[in-house]
Formats: C-alpha cells, structure tokens, sequence
C-alpha cells in the first residue's frame, strides 16, 4: 500500500505512545480523530490499533466477550498492512495480540482477573 510507506502522522504516534503507556480510554479518543479523518485504506490500520486497544480497556474491565469481539475482530484488517505500515511493526502488534486473545479465551469470563498484564502488547515503531 503506497500510503503504508508514509511517516506515521502525530496523531497516530500520540495514540501509540497512549497505547503503549496502558491509557486505553484515551487511545480511543485520539485514535479515532485519526481514523474518522482518513479517507484511504490506511484508516483501517488506524481502527485496529484502536480496537485492540479497547480490547484491553475491556479486560480491564473484566468484560470477557468485549475483550474476544474486539481482538478477534481486528486481525483479518489488520494483516493486509503486515509486516510494517507507517513504521508500525504490524507483524509483532498481530502476533501478540493472538497471544493475549489465547490467554483470554484460557482463563475464560471467571478467571479472566487472572490476566498477566505482561501478555498486553505494545505497539512498536520500526525506524528505518
């Protein structure tokens, strides 16, 4: 995707950097203001992101389905922009977000507050 060979736009480091820290609410909201704007397929890259992100606001929030829906959702959009789409390591972002979706469906909805919170994946830039 030629958009994909793009510097990420600050809105999109804003809402990583929010991913990253665990700040899942304001990912959304940052997140989103991106997605809403774009207009070209890359805006899909943009909601996954913001999906998986709110996975784990769910899981947080001990919501078992809310935490499935959105990590099983996302990966089908997600892996047209593998491996790397506006340095985001596409690849990584995907496979540790099957990880945690493994985990979650292990513990299933009444042990999901056993969730090691290492599993939560960050989103990592690629700097070439």
């Amino acid at each position: 995707m030629p958009s994909c060979d793009e510097a990420p736009p600050p809105l999109l480091l804003k809402g990583i950097e929010q991913f990253n820290r665990g700040e899942y609410f304001e990912q959304h909201e940052t997140l989103e203001l991106l997605w809403r704007a774009e207009r070209r397929d890359v805006r899909r890259l943009y909601q996954v992101i913001l999906q998986i992100g709110v996975a784990f606001l769910h899981l947080r929030r001990l919501n078992h389905h809310g935490a499935v829906y959105m990590l099983t959702r996302g990966a089908a959009y997600l892996a047209p922009f593998a491996p790397r789409c506006q340095g985001v390591d596409v690849a990584a972002l995907l496979d540790a977000a099957a990880a945690a979706l493994r985990e979650v469906n292990r513990l299933g909805p009444a042990r999901l507050a056993e969730f090691d919170w290492r599993l939560a994946p960050c989103v990592m830039l690629v700097v070439e």
